[in-house]
């Protein structure tokens, strides 16, 4: 079957597209703030929906052909439910992983500090990703106040340091089990809460949280933020200079001064308990606790009617999502060195929403890709300045309508059937 070029669909496309480009960079780009007044820049605004137009005229012109159609049509593909593979499907990632983890053992003696610092913000991500993807992915409970948590394990280093004289290895156990307090008790109350309602309270609690830490200035010192302690190794530093009365490495081995070593040390820790996250996380959802999680999340009547404590499947869900956000948390204090109120802004549990539905709702693989690939570019968009939101929000739709279900499909390995048992 022929299909005859139609120059009016695609002027209108094209026609469309600048009228929506117009309203969307007209007044981002054309109005300059200039003190109390303004500038108007429309030769900038000009630029933007002419390089739009011309856009949507190449694409709208490549749909009307065979091969144009046959690209959109990949689109409209249904990829729906669950990807049930063959039971004699072996994965890659059995030949891959231990590449990679060989890769990342000598990443950081290779790397420089910059790019290092910027592997350890990755990772710190991938443990939220992975933390708010039981909760929102296998759980079906979307929670806009993850922050929250990851605020909890922060200020429990720096505070616990503070008031407490507690380090990194002794906080690191309490914050998570903090956070899943936390967790708790915001999950009693929502319990009977679903979607939106669910969503609104969840975006309360969070920011209940970071105004406590903003406005409690007897205690955490509010927007002026507080000092985390650095890592530490039975008594040994990794600055320069001994500052919690231990001794520095370099001056206990005798060796020059590295000033990476702080960095190297956390960046280690932090992997093995990305690893260990992402072993626990992998056998959970093969666990009955799993399976409730997954069940919850596909019908919460059916659910109970099979005989699933929906009480105990949400609270453990927020539990152990909680007590992730709070092992980043404390790995994020240290890094830093200083934390303050605003490093746990609302924007941050939508950054680790986008990177959990990016990278693909319940899949592990996708949200440690994603993961990697949203900080990444964000250092990348760094030079872009005041419009890096705006380019970061066009690659996003770009990639939803690319991969609506994110970069990795969810997938579950089938069962052969046994010898003797009837299908």
């Amino acid at each position: 079957m022929t299909h005859a070029f139609d120059f009016k669909v695609v002027l209108r496309d094209t026609l469309l597209a600048g009228l929506v480009a117009l309203v969307v960079f007209g007044p981002i780009t054309g109005i300059v703030l200039d003190g109390y007044g303004f500038n108007l820049e429309p030769r900038r605004v000009a630029i933007m929906v002419a390089i739009v137009m011309a856009g949507r005229l190449l694409l709208s012109a490549f749909g009307q052909t065979a091969s144009g159609r046959k690209w959109i049509a990949s689109f409209k593909r249904n990829e729906g439910g669950v990807h049930v593979l063959s039971p004699e499907h072996k994965s890659k990632l059995r030949i891959l992983l231990p590449l990679v983890i060989l890769v990342a053992f000598a990443f950081p003696f290779l790397a420089s500090k910059y790019w290092l610092t910027v592997i350890i913000l990755c990772l710190i991500y991938v443990l939220l990703g992975l933390g708010l993807n039981i909760v929102v992915g296998l759980a079906g409970l979307l929670d806009l106040g993850y922050v929250g948590f990851y605020a909890i394990g922060a200020y429990g280093l720096a505070l616990g340091y503070q008031y407490l004289g507690l380090g990194f290895w002794s906080m690191l156990p309490i914050a998570a089990v903090m956070a899943a307090v936390a967790g708790a008790i915001l999950g009693f109350p929502v319990l009977r809460m679903h979607g939106d309602y669910l969503a609104i309270v969840t975006l309360g609690f969070g920011e209940i949280i970071r105004l406590v830490l903003n406005n409690w200035m007897e205690f955490t010192n509010g927007p002026n933020g507080v000092s985390a302690p650095a890592i530490t190794f039975f008594g040994i530093e990794f600055g320069r200079r001994a500052k919690e009365g231990g001794v520095p490495l370099h001056e206990l081995l005798g060796i020059s001064y590295n000033p990476n070593t702080s960095m190297i040390v956390i960046y280690g820790v932090l992997f093995l308990v990305v690893l260990a996250v992402l072993y626990i996380k992998h056998r959970l959802t093969r666990m009955p606790v799993g399976r409730a999680w997954e069940a919850l999340r596909e019908d919460e009547i059916a659910c109970r009617a099979m005989g699933l404590n929906h009480v105990l499947v949400k609270l453990s869900a927020f539990m152990i999502g909680a007590s992730t956000a709070g092992l980043a948390g404390v790995f994020f204090a240290t890094y830093q060195g200083f934390i303050n109120p605003a490093s746990f802004n609302f924007f941050e549990s939508v950054l680790v929403l986008a990177i959990v539905v990016l990278g693909g709702l319940g899949s592990t693989t996708g949200v440690v890709i994603s993961a990697f690939v949203m900080t990444l570019l964000f250092e990348l968009l760094r030079e872009f300045g005041d419009i890096r939101m705006l380019v970061f929000g066009v690659l996003m739709v770009l990639m939803m309508i690319w991969r609506p279900r994110g970069l990795v499909r969810i997938s579950r390995t089938g069962y052969a059937i046994r010898k003797g048992v009837a299908p």
